[in-house]
């Protein structure tokens, strides 16, 4: 690697380094302790000094000097790890430059031409480097450390490093920590000892940051059950944030593709950077504060004052500006934001110059003054430029206008603040109320009722309508503390569905995507899928109670936003529980405002909910339990095991409380969710808790607890709500027994802040990645215990054996996935699909795979073999191998007796694993491997599958889009029931062909071998033999049959043709015949003349029997732990030296 020209001096370095070539201006060295001659106190001291210290000049066992004869000055310009490496760059040198220093007169000019050239080297290796870090002098150097200590692919992409200790019991070792793509690596080299320590990403089950007596502050990373700590580092946050982001990429890439969107900044594991990290994290943050569609990016953000209008005073906080949205929170604890639609600017104005100020006037007569914005003149330049503002002559020249203009509202507001309600710009009220919400619809509002409840909805109506003159109205309103107080204290009927749009973001999705629910629904109409079956059969089970969807018109309405979501966002189609969300939005908000409340609810606010494995709410539930642990000690010194709340919170989490409460109540912990989020629930489910903390003490076992807490939501009631009796769900707890108390929502809810209020979302965020990890593996786990569980009744493997081999297996199927985004096995992994579906290998992974773990040096990863023993185990010829089939094989080859394995090997040669000479093999397609097999009727038969360019055939659908063939699955089934066991019999006989190939094998498997003599005479001696008893048969037959009786020149022919083959026939390749057309020699009707030699299975049997060298070869035993043991430490290696 060139270096940038470094000067030094060599006066005390010569006893580390041994020069190895020099000329008169070049100078090649080898540090000591490497290489020939190394070793001994010397080198263990320099081994130490190139891991403790923080240079590239320390580091690499091999670097090129500069210098000229009458200088004592040496400059460094290149290094390397290997001395092929260093040779290549010493090469150039003597063809490129050696030559060209000749020609100048004087030492300064040949050392300034050769540091220009050095320079203009690393320049132009630069325009191709993956390196876009703010030193890459100093991350060129890591980065060569990192591929010379840890042998890992080239295309692993490090993303920083950093220096710190790792512990190994109670003793600290002091290294590097290199943090990349896919791997956390650490090295460390004190006096002799080297500590090596490689971790994918998605082993990981649980990265915390903790703290002890003996580690004041460290990582606790935790791996299959090995605990390791990480301490002193000089930035541990930073690099715990890092370690966090990366680890959830790579659980979002690899398991939870459902989750995973193309960021730009993280779409390509090859570009993936600490800045890329940064900026996707600084992003993610601001759109979930702010409630942002998911296209929103952080550009930039400004510290300034704002002027707010309700408190007349500046208040401190931060400008944030993302492609479409002006943002604004405040930092003095006012708990302040407000959000403003770049379509809603009408200008941007810059009244004074010397404050550094500038306004910015909104629709609706609306101004917001920003000061002390130090890069005001870019920030209003970039609202302008997004806004399609642009400062054009005639702008300019009316701009004095609107200046003034701005600073008289401005002016009047400040002396007039009653009259805010025309700079907030109030809606009309015709609109305030949609009239096509269901609540409306089946219970309109009856003004002259003048009922104590009626009259009570009337205040909160009026307070909130205050609350909008002085705070705005719409998507410019100002957030802030009364505003919680407001939900807390619950929303008006007539305002719901409007806030909840507010609140959630959905407004500016509906305003950005007009036409957009129209469409879907006229798309989705009519379409018929597994999600649209499960829709229809949830529909009247959707709030039964209310009149609402006892009519035609909730019912129509309800199918109609439930299927254009399933049909807008397949890979979560449909989930039970988001009937009974959509049915409680319907109530309170038109149709298409339902679709886009359910869009952000299932996209952004409760990510990960809705799918197959509901991962989001299993977090959560995890969430909860640490919050229990945190916040209510005395319930957990009574019950240690906390899963059971888990269990019991699911529908809690899953419907918002909506399936527990009566709707009446419910709604009220809607309103809430929608303004703080999930923080909202957690809080609840805490004040829940707590409110029973006695009876749940007292509890003896779940079930009592269960049933006091059914009765505690049973006696839960809204004393304001002005809903009918009709309306109200009928709950199982209103009766004689259980009226003596009440509970009321709203004084639930109040508590729940009151005790709980101090949790903040950016804890619960944290939370929810820490455990996200642990749900992940904890399911990933039950997969493998099942799968082996499954495997383990067929296989001689023990558990340990099995455990071994499917992490093996699992980890070859994301090598195929660690450095592109579009690996078949990558975009193929369904979790949907059933356990032994989930993990499968395409022909590459499998030949990798198999070549580590094969019992025959022959069987490398190139090796026709492997294409062979992966056709005949691919059953169902789909291009895939799942784990089952993998152990099969493997058992067979590593357990089975002489007959299976010998078995195995005959039917390795015989359709569809062989399909014909090796001659023709140069001219299949391994890469694009689309199993080839005689009968090609198969093909047929998988009209229901598309066959992708890949050459895999996608087995699963998407869900939401496709339906499930189950009179395909019950078949498959049936066939797997009663299909019996294989004898020796049912194998056709081998042709010409294929047992030439046969032998061909038998050599190449004993190549090598210690008796590779006697048992190349061995299989030569069987080869004869077969030979011969299959031309005296061939004899014997000749004046008996039929056939040859009436053509005896025929049969003449036939024999010479046998006893001298041409070369014509031995490449014959027999891809038209299928299985059964391989017993044409037991056919006495058959013509002679178109006969071949062949040999049956026992024939081929009973003849390497009779050779105990053979015998005793194919029935040594394998040592199982060893193999794997073997194939752990090799498996990145070998995807490394491919």
């Amino acid at each position: 690697m060139w270096l940038k020209p470094d000067e030094m001096l060599l006066k005390n370095a010569f006893k580390l380094w041994v020069t190895e070539e020099d000329n008169e201006y070049f100078v090649l060295q080898r540090r000591r302790g490497y290489g020939e001659g190394g070793g001994g106190l010397t080198g263990l001291l320099v081994g130490t000094l190139d891991t403790v210290l923080d240079s590239t000049s320390k580091v690499a066992p091999f670097r090129i000097l500069h210098h000229t004869p009458d200088s004592q000055v040496y400059w460094s310009i290149a290094c390397g790890v290997t001395k092929e490496e260093i040779f290549q760059h010493w090469d150039w040198l003597q063809q490129n430059i050696m030559r060209t220093l000749s020609v100048f007169d004087s030492s300064e000019d040949i050392t300034s031409f050769v540091q220009g050239k050095i320079r203009g080297l690393i320049a132009e290796e630069g325009k191709t480097s993956l390196v876009l870090e703010e030193d890459p002098e100093k991350f060129r150097e890591a980065l060569l450390r990192f591929e010379k200590w840890f042998e890992l692919p080239p295309k692993e992409k490090l993303v920083t490093y950093y220096s710190c200790s790792y512990w190994r019991g109670k003793v600290p070792c002091q290294g590097w920590l290199y943090l990349s793509t896919n791997f956390m690596c650490f090295y460390s080299y004190l006096l002799g000892a080297e500590v090596k320590l490689i971790i994918s990403w998605d082993e990981i089950w649980r990265l915390e940051k903790t703290s002890n007596v003996i580690l004041t502050e460290s990582i606790h990373v935790l791996v299959h059950g090995e605990d390791h700590y990480f301490s002193m580092l000089m930035h541990l946050s930073e690099t715990f944030v890092i370690m966090e982001q990366l680890a959830d990429y790579s659980i979002k890439r690899l398991f939870d593709k459902e989750a995973f969107q193309r960021e730009p900044a993280l779409s390509d594991p090859l570009q993936i950077t600490k800045r890329g990290l940064e900026a996707h994290a600084k992003s993610e943050q601001f759109r979930t504060f702010f409630r942002l569609p998911k296209e929103e990016n952080l550009l930039e953000v400004h510290e300034s004052f704002l002027w707010v209008p309700f408190s007349h005073y500046n208040t401190l906080g931060k400008i944030c500006l993302s492609e479409n949205y002006l943002c604004f929170t405040s930092q003095d604890g006012s708990q302040c934001h407000v959000i403003i639609p770049m379509r809603e600017v009408i200008n941007v104005e810059k009244p004074d110059s010397s404050s550094r100020a500038l306004t910015v006037c909104v629709r609706g007569k609306r101004a917001l003054r920003f000061s002390e914005v130090r890069g005001y003149q870019r920030l209003a330049n970039s609202i302008r430029s997004r806004c399609g503002i642009s400062p054009s002559p005639q702008h300019s020249a009316s701009s004095e206008v609107i200046r003034g203009e701005c600073q008289s509202l401005i002016n009047h507001f400040d002396d007039n603040p009653e009259d805010v309600t025309l700079m907030v710009g109030q809606k009309d009220s015709s609109k305030a109320v949609s009239t096509e919400a269901l609540m409306t619809v089946f219970h309109p509002q009856d003004v002259e009722n003048l009922d104590p409840k009626m009259l009570k909805e009337k205040m909160k109506e009026q307070s909130w309508n205050i609350h909008f003159s002085e705070y705005g109205r719409g998507t410019s309103m100002f957030f802030t503390r009364k505003t919680r107080d407001l939900i807390v204290r619950g929303v008006p009927e007539a305002l719901r569905g409007e806030l909840w749009m507010l609140f959630s973001g959905a407004v500016n999705d509906m305003a950005t995507h007009p036409g957009y629910y129209t469409d879907l629904v006229e798309q989705s109409l009519g379409t018929s899928t597994l999600a649209t079956d499960e829709i229809e059969r949830d529909l009247h089970r959707s709030l039964p109670e209310h009149p609402a969807f006892q009519s035609d018109t909730g019912i129509s309405a309800l199918r109609r936003v439930l299927t254009a979501y399933a049909y807008r966002n397949p890979k979560i189609g449909y989930c039970q529980a988001m009937n009974i969300l959509t049915s409680v939005l319907l109530l309170y908000a038109k149709e298409e405002e339902a679709f886009w409340l359910l869009v952000a609810v299932c996209e952004r606010m409760l990510p990960d909910y809705f799918n197959r494995r509901i991962i989001g709410a299993l977090v959560d539930q995890a969430v909860f339990e640490d919050l229990i642990r945190d916040h209510l000690p005395q319930l957990v010194d009574h019950m240690t095991d906390l899963s059971f709340f888990s269990s019991v919170s699911l529908s809690w989490f899953l419907t918002l409380f909506i399936s527990v409460l009566p709707i009446e109540s419910a709604v009220n912990v809607v309103d809430c969710f929608f303004y703080d989020g999930i923080k909202a629930i957690l809080q609840l489910g805490l004040a829940v808790l707590d409110y029973n903390m006695g009876a749940l003490i007292s509890c003896q076992d779940d079930a009592e607890a269960v049933t006091i807490l059914n009765k505690f939501f049973d006696s839960v009631t809204n004393k304001d709500s002005p809903l009918p009796s009709t309306v109200k769900q009928a709950s199982v707890g209103n009766n004689d027994k259980a009226s003596h108390f009440n509970v009321d929502i709203s004084e639930l809810i109040r508590e729940a802040y009151e005790k709980y209020g101090n949790i903040h979302s950016e804890e619960v965020e944290s939370s929810r990645k820490r455990n996200k990890l642990h749900v992940i593996q904890t399911l990933e786990d039950t997969t493998k215990q099942n799968v082996i569980r499954v495997v383990t009744q067929e296989v001689r493997f023990s558990a340990s054996h099995l455990d071994g081999l499917y992490n093996l297996f699992k980890r070859q199927h994301f090598l195929s996935c660690y450095w592109t985004m579009k690996s078949p096995a990558l975009l193929h992994h369904d979790p949907s699909l059933a356990y032994l579906e989930q993990y499968q290998l395409g022909f590459q992974q499998f030949s990798v795979l198999f070549s580590l773990l094969a019992p025959w040096a022959f069987c490398n990863a190139k090796s026709t073999l492997s294409l062979w023993v992966f056709r005949l185990i691919d059953e169902n010829q789909d291009g895939l191998v799942n784990f089952k089939e993998f152990c099969f094989a493997l058992d067979t080859l590593y357990s089975g007796s002489f007959t299976n394995k010998l078995k195995f090997l005959f039917k390795l040669h015989l359709p569809p694993a062989f399909t014909g000479s090796p001659l023709h093999l140069k001219e299949e397609r391994i890469q694009h491997f689309i199993p080839v097999t005689a009968d090609s009727s198969h093909l047929s038969r998988r009209t229901a599958f598309d066959l992708p360019e890949d050459g895999v055939i996608k087995k699963s659908p998407e869900r939401g889009r496709g339906k499930v063939d189950l009179q395909a699955y019950l078949k498959q089934w049936q066939n797997e029931i009663l299909k019996k066991e294989e004898t020796i019999k049912d194998l056709p006989r081998i042709n010409q062909t294929q047992f030439i190939q046969f032998s061909k094998t038998l050599y190449n498997i004993f190549h090598g071998d210690p008796e590779e003599e006697s048992l190349y005479r061995a299989v030569a001696h069987v080869t004869s033999l077969l030979l011969r008893m299959e031309e005296v048969g061939r004899r014997l037959q000749e004046p008996s049959s039929p056939s040859e009786s009436a053509k005896p020149a025929n049969a003449a022919t036939a024999a010479e043709e046998e006893e001298e083959p041409t070369t014509e026939e031995a490449s014959t390749t027999p891809e038209s015949s299928d299985t059964s057309s391989s017993r044409y020699s037991r056919d006495a009707g058959t013509d002679l003349t178109e006969m071949e030699w062949s040999f049956s299975f026992e024939q081929v049997l009973a003849s390497l029997l009779n050779e105990p060298t053979i015998v005793s070869f194919f029935e040594r035993p394998v040592d199982v732990q060893t193999k794997l043991g073997q194939a752990r430490v090799a498996q990145l290696k070998l995807k490394a030296n491919k």
